[in-house]
């Protein structure tokens, strides 16, 4: 393998370690939106995961990864389609 492949692994450092960061305080997010749920914490869960699956798209942007895009588009869609239907 060519030391110019890309790869979450192999890209710039800056570029990584910024996703690093990111994928880590989205997760931590939205494990806050999970406990926001748990406890009836109503709107506070549903803003804790709107900014987890930004974040988390923003990592699947950075990675180029689609997978991590399409989940994320799809868990926001579900999440406004949710949140219309009240």
């Amino acid at each position: 393998m060519s030391d110019t492949a890309i790869s979450p692994t192999a890209s710039t450092p800056s570029r990584r370690d910024g996703a690093f960061v990111l994928k880590w305080a989205a997760s931590i997010i939205q494990i806050l939106g999970y406990a926001s749920t748990a406890f009836g914490l109503e709107p506070w869960n549903l803003m804790f995961f709107f900014v987890g699956l930004i974040g988390w798209f923003i990592v699947g942007v950075l990675w180029r990864d689609r997978a991590i895009m399409l989940i994320h588009v799809v868990a926001l869609g579900a999440m406004i389609v949710g949140i219309l239907s009240r």
